[in-house]
């Protein structure tokens, strides 16, 4: 199986010597894998110039701030989460380079909280927008938007974690991912950041941020690999040993619970679910599988993610890219 594996490695990176901005990416069958023919999706093409291999050594630089310094992760993360979503929404709609320095977000009624708007410098893909964050915490995100121009909201179901960076959005709203308290066809977009790992049911999530989701727009769906080398996050590569030792050893080592708990805050969630629950979701005539990437890699090693075995543990971070039907 390792030699298959490895096989499968080595020939893949062949396929991909000296990539171009504009080059699409081909992979063939292998003996035991049989690897779709890849070609950078219309979603992504927008993103290519995006997913750069320094941006990717960027945010894992910043990984080591996580708990020690929230606003140093959790900032970067948010612009970089704002970029991400700017080059999907682009590639969606065809928006090529729409870009403007004078753009006013557009009015909608309210889908049911009070939400923000406001009128900056702003890629047109996104600016007017009604945007749902799932599980927005304590606020970075909110703040990265509310320079956007896009009308803005957040539901997250602790109290505690709304404040714990003192920052105060009218547009946060108290609820549960697995019965989000909005109206169906209500936002333009609705994503997700690294939320999933933390429920145990992400899937029904999932189904909750479609129902929210206007016909035509998107959802964008973003989670922690458990296999992957961040996957026990503060617990680090213990987890490879079982979520429950790690968590022994952390408290062991610590003298405290783990802030993610394993069974509680924390479950595995793997790439080959994410993709077989997106899959299925088409299949039922519920929405359009746009992409599956690897977020934080770059856009030339986005192929991983059709690799069987390999993606559980080569991406870290599965996107999915949906379009409500």
């Amino acid at each position: 199986m390792s030699l298959t594996l490895g096989a499968a490695f080595v020939a893949a990176l062949a396929q991909i010597h000296t990539p171009k901005p504009n080059q699409s990416i081909r992979l063939f069958d292998v003996t035991s894998f049989r690897f779709p023919a890849f070609i950078v999706p219309p979603a992504l093409k927008e993103l290519r110039s995006f997913a750069t291999l320094s941006r990717s050594f960027g945010l894992l630089n910043d990984f080591k701030y996580e708990q020690t310094d929230p606003d140093i992760f959790y900032g970067h993360l948010a612009e970089d989460t704002i970029g991400l979503l700017e080059g999907i929404a682009a590639g969606a709609d065809g928006s090529v380079g729409a870009v403007d320095a004078t753009g006013t977000a557009g009015t909608a009624e309210s889908p049911g909280a009070g939400g923000t708007s406001s009128s900056v410098t702003t890629n047109t893909a996104l600016r007017g927008k009604r945007i749902l964050d799932v599980g927005g915490g304590p606020g970075y995100f909110g703040r990265a938007f509310a320079q956007r121009g896009v009308e803005y909201y957040t539901c997250e179901p602790d109290v505690g974690e709304m404040a714990a960076a003192g920052i105060k959005l009218e547009s946060s709203v108290r609820g549960s991912g697995l019965e989000l308290p909005f109206r169906d066809d209500a936002f333009d977009l609705t994503y997700s950041s690294n939320v999933a790992e933390h429920v145990p049911d992400p899937w029904t999530m999932g189904e909750e941020m479609l129902r929210v989701t206007k016909p035509g727009g998107l959802v964008v769906y973003s989670y922690t690999i458990w296999y992957g080398p961040f996957g026990g996050h503060e617990m680090g590569m213990t987890h490879y040993l079982g979520g429950d030792r790690a968590r022994r050893m952390y408290e062991k080592k610590h003298g405290k619970r783990p802030k993610n708990y394993f069974g509680e805050s924390l479950f595995k969630v793997g790439c080959g679910e994410g993709l077989k629950w997106a899959r299925a979701a088409a299949e039922a005539g519920d929405c359009e599988l746009l992409a599956a990437f690897p977020r934080y890699h770059p856009w030339w090693a986005w192929w991983m993610v059709h690799v069987p075995g390999l993606r559980e543990f080569a991406v870290s971070n599965l996107v999915l890219v949906l379009r409500k039907r």
